[in-house]
This record gives C-alpha cells, sequence and structure tokens, in this order.
C-alpha cells in the first residue's frame, strides 16, 4: 500500500495505544490484538484451508453470521476462522461454537498482515460490509487467495467516489467480487470502473427471520404483557431517546412498556428506574408474579432483546439521536411498526421502510406523542403499518442463499482447499 496509507494506519494504532490508557474497549483490543498470533499458531491445523470471515464488530457479524451456519450446515467439516476488530463483537463471540478460531484483526501494517496470514493459511477471505483493510487486500491479492465483501452498501459520500480517492479505489479491485444491497451501490462502483460486482441484498434480513423462527419465550415479560392494550418495546436505547420515551410512558397509564439500554451499568439502571413514576422492575429481579402488578420492566441482560420485540405492538429503535439507530430489521420482521430518531440516512432500510409506512422518525417529544397516540388511537393504522413492515422484511430474504451459490469455494464440495489467481487478474488503476 502507499506509504501516506500506512502512515495513517501507524497514527492510528498509535491513538488506540493512548486511549488505551483510560478506555477498556481499547485496552481490550490491544490486548487481544497481542495474543492473535500465539491463538493461531496453537490452534490452526497445519494444512490451512480456513474460510476466513472478518467482521468489525458485533452488527457485522450478525450479517455475516447466516452465511457462517449456511456454510456449517452444508459442510460440516469446513474450517472456518473468525476474526473482529472490536471489543463489542469479539467479547461477545469469542466462543461461537460455529467457528473453529476466533481472534482478533492484528492493525493493518505491511509486516503483520503478512505474519497473520502466514499462520491463518486461509483458502477463502470474506469481509462483511464495510471492511477495506489495504494492506489485507493487496496480500490478499497478491497470494492469489479468493476475497470477497458481502452486504456491502455505497453511498456517493464515501471516498471511493472522490476525485482524489484513486488510492481507496484500487483497495477496491482487490475483491474477486463484492455482493452488494442494492443497484444503487453497483451503479456506483461502476461510474469508477469496479465491474465484478453482483446484487445479492443484505444478509441481514435472512438472519432476522432466522431469529423470529427460533425466539425465545420470556414468562415474566409475557406476564407484564398479559392483556395490555398496547405494548412498546424500546431496544438500544440512549439517554436523548429515553429523555422522549420516559415522559411520553409516565403520562400515558394505558401502556406497557419494555426497556432495553443499548449500554448498562448499575448506577445506569438505577437512574432510569428513578425516572419511571409507574410500577417498575429490573429483568433480573422480576419473577411473572411480580410482573403481573409492573407496568415497566427494564432489560438488565444481553441477548434478548431481538426475541423481546415479538411482545410489542410497536417498537423504539435507539440510536438515532447519536452515530445512527441500530438494526431497525429485529423489530420489524415481528410485524410491527419501528419508531426511531432523525439520523438514519446512512440505512436504506429505514428510508423504505419509512417509504412503505412501516416506519416513523421523530426529532422531538411533539413528534414521539403525536406518533405513539397514532398508532395507539388508530388499530386500522397500527395494522397496516405491522403487515407493511412484515411485509419489507418478508420480500427482502435470500441473501445468504444467492451468495453462498455464488461463492465457488463455499459451495463445491472441497473448494475450500483450493487457491486461485482469479483476484489478480484485473489491472490495478
Amino acid at each position: 500500500m502507499d506509504l501516506l496509507y500506512n502512515i495513517g494506519i501507524g497514527a492510528y494504532r498509535l491513538a488506540v495505544k493512548a486511549a488505551a490508557l483510560r478506555n477498556r474497549k481499547a485496552r481490550l483490543m490491544l490486548e487481544g490484538q497481542a495474543q492473535t498470533m500465539d491463538r493461531l499458531r496453537d490452534n490452526i491445523e497445519p494444512d490451512g484451508g480456513y474460510i476466513w470471515v472478518h467482521a468489525s464488530s458485533l452488527g457485522e457479524f450478525e450479517q455475516g453470521r447466516p452465511l457462517i451456519e449456511r456454510i456449517k450446515r452444508e459442510r460440516p467439516d469446513a474450517r472456518v476462522l473468525l476474526s473482529f476488530f472490536s471489543p463489542s463483537g469479539y467479547e461477545v463471540r469469542k466462543n461461537y461454537p460455529m467457528a473453529d478460531v476466533v481472534v482478533y484483526l492484528p492493525f493493518d501494517m505491511p509486516q503483520q498482515v503478512k505474519q497473520f496470514l502466514d499462520l491463518a493459511k486461509p483458502a477463502v477471505a470474506i469481509f462483511v460490509k464495510y471492511e477495506f483493510w489495504g494492506n489485507y487486500l493487496t496480500e490478499l491479492r497478491r497470494r492469489g487467495i479468493p476475497t470477497y465483501v458481502i452486504s456491502a452498501h455505497f453511498r456517493p459520500s464515501q471516498v471511493f467516489f472522490k476525485p482524489w480517492g484513486g488510492m481507496f479505489r484500487r483497495i477496491l479491485r482487490c475483491f474477486t467480487t463484492i455482493f452488494v444491497q442494492n443497484e444503487d451501490s453497483r451503479q456506483l462502483l461502476k461510474s469508477v470502473g469496479v465491474t465484478r460486482v453482483e446484487v445479492s441484498g443484505d444478509t441481514r434480513f435472512d438472519r432476522v427471520a432466522d431469529v423470529r423462527a427460533a425466539a425465545r419465550e420470556f414468562p415474566a415479560i409475557e406476564a407484564l404483557t398479559a392483556g395490555a392494550p398496547f405494548t412498546l418495546v424500546a431496544g438500544s436505547t440512549w439517554p436523548a431517546d429515553e429523555d422522549l420515551l420516559i415522559p411520553y410512558f409516565n403520562s400515558h397509564p394505558g401502556m406497557k412498556l419494555i426497556l432495553a439500554p443499548h449500554e448498562f451499568d448499575r448506577e445506569r439502571l438505577h437512574a432510569l428506574m428513578a425516572r419511571v413514576t409507574r410500577p417498575v422492575g429490573l429483568y433480573s429481579e422480576t419473577s411473572p408474579e411480580a410482573a403481573r402488578s409492573l407496568d415497566c420492566v427494564i432489560i438488565d441482560s444481553f441477548g434478548l432483546l431481538s426475541s423481546l420485540y415479538r411482545y410489542g405492538d410497536a417498537a423504539y429503535v435507539g440510536g438515532g439521536f447519536g452515530a445512527g439507530i441500530h438494526n431497525i430489521c429485529e423489530a420489524a420482521v415481528y410485524g410491527i411498526p419501528v419508531i426511531f430518531g432523525p439520523n438514519h440516512g446512512k440505512f436504506r432500510e429505514a428510508t423504505e421502510l419509512v417509504a412503505c409506512d412501516a416506519a416513523f422518525t421523530v426529532a422531538s417529544r411533539d413528534d414521539l406523542e403525536g406518533t405513539l397516540n397514532r398508532l395507539i388511537g388508530d388499530k386500522n393504522a397500527l395494522q397496516r403499518a405491522g403487515h407493511a413492515a412484515a411485509h419489507y422484511i418478508n420480500s427482502h430474504t435470500g441473501a445468504t442463499e444467492f451468495i453462498y451459490n455464488n461463492i465457488p469455494q463455499l459451495s463445491s464440495r472441497g473448494a475450500h482447499r483450493r487457491s486461485t489467481t482469479e483476484a489478480a487478474k484485473e489491472p490495478q488503476s
């Protein structure tokens, strides 16, 4: 890669090291990366042939998960190496049973890249959505290892499409195939001369459909919501979201609330409980008998939210007053309307759900009040929005099947142990 790129990655690594002095996540990343090479030496089989799947964090993992599970279902003998860059992915999924080896991905520095690939011995590499590490991709191409990115989504504002983005466009040409979510992304790539592109859709739709089919039951939540005229499930919320939700809930005694904050510690949980003026309890401390006398349960356990949406008449998904909304498909798959804050422009599914009247965006307390009053007061409108949400999700499944069938190293028996030089044939520009 270019010297300027390597200087930038080096500066980023130094910034993470500085942050690690005070930031736990940065410290976990550095500690985890320090163990990566030893984990590979201890766990990688000598003959290699691994299907390497890289996801930046937990959200990207959930997009890649349907493909991993499809591979293992069809070919249990396939070897899967799973890597993460962020602690939010690794620390939650380091024991994921469908992966044979799980590691942190070292920084994208030339020597570390070569050492990682020497030890990992991948036969094919699959990156999920937004992972464009120049040194990894260039070295994979040089070694003739087929390399793919799945569920990618491109926008005109990205660096690839800027006049000065030539270096980053060269990175895109390292991929054997880029699987994109929609035709707009393909046309953008075509405009800069990147043509090895397939429109596959987004594997997140397959993932949420799988989760819905295997949704867990929660007796305490069943007791909370039994007979309630309206239940709102508020998932992955931040303080800015709660500033809208809690006042509305406090003043509307006819509704029930399931509140799942995105991050929580005891201090934050107790602060939330203090703001709720109606009967409220923590999920971990609430029995089904106790839940019958509550109006609100605050979720203080990880891994429940995707199943909890099944108990809602509508959902509120947090993050829209910060960097961006969390996974709204997890809620919409249950056939309920979804509400979220204004920062959702980067999320195609949000724009499309709003366009088909299955989702609603709010920017203030007045907006939230108007939206919820309309849904609560008009059961026909609530039902129409829910049906539209379910139809949208169901009509977008199938990406995993398409990708699996169009990566030869996955769908052909034993092909994951073969190498190819196809990725090296397209000239750089």
